[in-house]
C-alpha cells in the first residue's frame, strides 16, 4: 500500500518537473502567464505559483551578486582617470549636500517641536491660571 502512495507522488513530481522545464524554456513571460491563469482559475493556485517563482529566483528580484550598491560602495574604474576623478568628486559633493540637507531637515523638525511644545505649555499655563482663580 505504501509503495502505491510513493509512486503516486513521484508521478506528480515528474509531471511538475516537466512543466517547470517547459515553462523555463519560454522564460519569465510563460511563468507570469501561468501565474495569471492560476489566479483566474483559483486564487490559491496563482498565489502558490507566485510564491514558487519568488522562492526559486525565477522572478529575478533577488539574484545573487546583483544587489544594488550603496552610496559609499567602492566603484570600479571606467578606465578613464579624468572621468573617474570627476565622478568621485561629484559623488563626494552630493554626499556632503545630502548630509547638509539631512541636518537642515533635523533643525526644522527640532524647531517645529519646540514651537509645538511652547504652544502646549502656554495653553496649559493659561488653563491652569484660569482654573486657579475660580
Amino acid at each position: 500500500m505504501e509503495r502505491v502512495h510513493a509512486n503516486g507522488w513521484s508521478g506528480w513530481v515528474e509531471w511538475f518537473k516537466g512543466l517547470e522545464a517547459r515553462l523555463d524554456n519560454y522564460g519569465r513571460p510563460a511563468w507570469l502567464a501561468t501565474m495569471v491563469v492560476g489566479f483566474i482559475v483559483f486564487w490559491p493556485i496563482g498565489l502558490t505559483i507566485l510564491g514558487y517563482m519568488l522562492w526559486s529566483g525565477r522572478m529575478g528580484c533577488w539574484r545573487k551578486g546583483e544587489r544594488s550598491r550603496r552610496w559609499g560602495a567602492r566603484r570600479e574604474s571606467s578606465g578613464n582617470t579624468a572621468f573617474d576623478g570627476y565622478r568621485e568628486e561629484t559623488l563626494r559633493r552630493l554626499e556632503e549636500e545630502r548630509q547638509a540637507f539631512a541636518a537642515f531637515l533635523q533643525r526644522l523638525r527640532d524647531a517645529k517641536d519646540k514651537v509645538e511644545f511652547d504652544q502646549f505649555m502656554a495653553e496649559r499655563q493659561r488653563d491652569n491660571s484660569g482654573s486657579v482663580s475660580t
